[in-house]
Formats: structure tokens, sequence, C-alpha cells
């Protein structure tokens, strides 16, 4: 195994580590938007690890929070709630454990502060870790919704309630009637860059209107129709992507539909 360790970014110092591979607060918006939505969140509990590999040096992530506050259509109370995941910027650093090491200091920082357990939304393909990691780590699933997402759970005491995703998700649909509308918030710093280039191939080359949503807060995004949370196109009362993509992926999508 390659020698790591993990430190707590803060607001004061995620600047000088970068998210996600954005690191010019000058340059990035994304980053920008980051800095601030962390800043906000702290003191209530909001939390993110970096793995450094001595050789290599930042290699991944996690991002985890109060359940009460989670950025996913969940209920989660009582729950260390996990956002983000990520490992192995470079490939030769994947396989390493630092995955391993980096939910069992969610777990270790959950069981400190008195919390019921740590949940996580999972989900085979991108920008979510998929189940087995979890299910290694004693993560079983606790509830599921289409197309694909599970509600994982590690509960500290096997008697807790489960937490569950919002009973209303597919309602909610119903708020955004026809035409096309993106969901983002400054949670995942994806949806800068690829969004403004989306909204510009939208008008220009398919003549819709747009509608531009920002997630604000917690409370927000627990209302959104779709199970990531923090991110949505809607076209015609139907999520077309669930979570960011590029333009290319989008005009792929809007052909098959309209034209």
């Amino acid at each position: 195994m390659s020698v790591f360790e993990i430190i707590d970014l803060t607001p004061e110092n995620i600047g000088d580590y970068g998210v996600c591979g954005y690191k010019d607060i000058k340059k990035h918006a994304e980053l920008r938007n980051k800095i601030q939505w962390f800043t906000d969140y702290y003191p209530k509990g909001l939390r993110i690890k970096a793995v450094l590999s001595e050789d290599g040096g930042y290699q991944g992530m996690i991002e985890y929070i109060p359940g009460y506050y989670a950025h996913r259509p969940v209920e989660a109370d009582g729950y260390m709630f996990i956002h983000c995941l990520y490992v192995g910027l470079k490939k030769e650093y994947k396989g390493k454990g630092f995955g391993t090491a980096l939910i069992q200091a969610c777990i270790d920082d959950a069981k400190n502060t008195g919390m019921k357990g740590v949940a996580v939304v999972t989900r085979k393909g991108s920008f979510m870790a998929n189940d087995t990691i979890f299910q290694k780590m004693g993560f079983e699933v606790v509830d599921q919704v289409k197309p694909d997402f599970h509600l994982m759970a590690k509960k500290f005491d096997a008697e807790t309630n489960n937490p569950k995703f919002k009973e209303d998700m597919q309602a909610n649909l119903k708020n955004f009637g026809s035409g096309l509308t993106i969901l983002r918030s400054p949670q995942c710093p994806y949806t800068e860059k690829n969004v403004k280039a989306i909204m510009k191939t939208a008008k220009e080359e398919f003549h819709l209107d747009v509608q531009l949503i920002d997630l604000s807060d917690a409370e927000t995004v627990k209302n959104s129709p779709c199970p990531f949370g923090t991110f949505a196109i809607i076209f015609d009362g139907k999520i077309i992507s669930h979570h960011p993509i590029s333009n290319t992926r989008f005009v792929n999508i809007l052909d098959k539909l309209i034209k």
C-alpha cells in the first residue's frame, strides 16, 4: 500500500488544494462558488477530507455533512451523509486503499459526533461511487428509486430507523412543465462551464428557452425530482440527465428527442 495521509480541508485552506481538478480561484468560477458554499455549510458540519500520497500528492477526497443538511432528496436526519467520494486522480493510485481509508475517517467522525450511522446515495456509472466499496465496509441498501439509484446505510445500532429517499420526487416533476429546465447547486463544481455551453446550444441550435434554477440551499435540493439532487436536466416534464454532462452529450440526447 502506498504511504499516504488524510488531511482536513477548511474554507481557509481548500483553495491551496483545489476541488475536482479546479485549482485557480481567479480563473475558475466553479472553485469560487464551491468555496463560498463550503464556507456557508462548514459551521453546520460539512467536512471535506483529502488523501495525499507521499509520492503522488493529492489523490482524492470525501465530502460529508449531517443528514439534516444533505444535498440529496433524502430523509436522513441523525446520519452522517456522504456527498462525494473520489480517489485515484492518476490511474496508478487506484486500488491503493485510499477510498476505504476516507470512508473509515467519515465513519469515525460520525461515531465521535453521536450520529446514528453513515448514509450515501450510490449508482453505477458516472459521478457516483457504486455499491461495492460501501458493501465491503458494512453498508446495506435500505432504499432505491428509478432508474438505478440506491440509498445505502451503515447503522451503528440495528434498531435505528433507516434513512430513505423523499417520497414526493416524482410528483415534484410536475412543477417544471414543458420546455427545458436545468437544476444545479454549487455543491457540485461541474455545473458552471458545461451549463453555459448547454444553454447556448439549446437556444441557438434547438431554439429552446431555458429555465436555469440555482438550488441555493439544502431545503431546496431536498425538493429536487432527481435522486442526484444537485443537478438535473428536465425536458417536457422528464429528466433527461441525472448528473452533469458535456455539451456534446446534451446534443446527442436532444437529437434523439426532437429531431
